[in-house]
């Protein structure tokens, strides 16, 4: 990003700060208020990052740390006898 980029991004960090200002003297600690105001945080963070001279880097992948994970099915006896979580047990008969 160019140094133009990041200052109108800033600019525009800026304005939107006091937009949601004048929402918060407007609405008090409402929970959406709540929300932009992390949200505006998020972004100003985000844009220092963007400033930051070197970007992160990735860690290297250690090879034998990498667990592979077959592409086949699973053996369903894995299975027998367990709910899937949040359905509450739909294979039960609900009578």
């Amino acid at each position: 990003m160019s140094t133009t980029e990041l200052a109108e991004l800033r600019r525009t960090i800026g304005q939107l700060r006091q937009c949601v200002g004048a929402l918060r003297s407007r609405y008090g600690d409402a929970a959406a208020v709540r929300r932009l105001v992390n949200d505006v945080d998020r972004l100003d963070i985000d844009a220092c990052e963007l400033e930051s001279p070197i970007p992160a880097q990735p860690k290297p992948v250690d090879p034998a740390q990498v667990v592979k994970i077959p592409d086949g099915p699973y053996d369903p006896a894995l299975w027998q006898g367990a709910d899937d979580e949040g359905v509450g047990g739909y294979h039960r008969d609900h009578r």
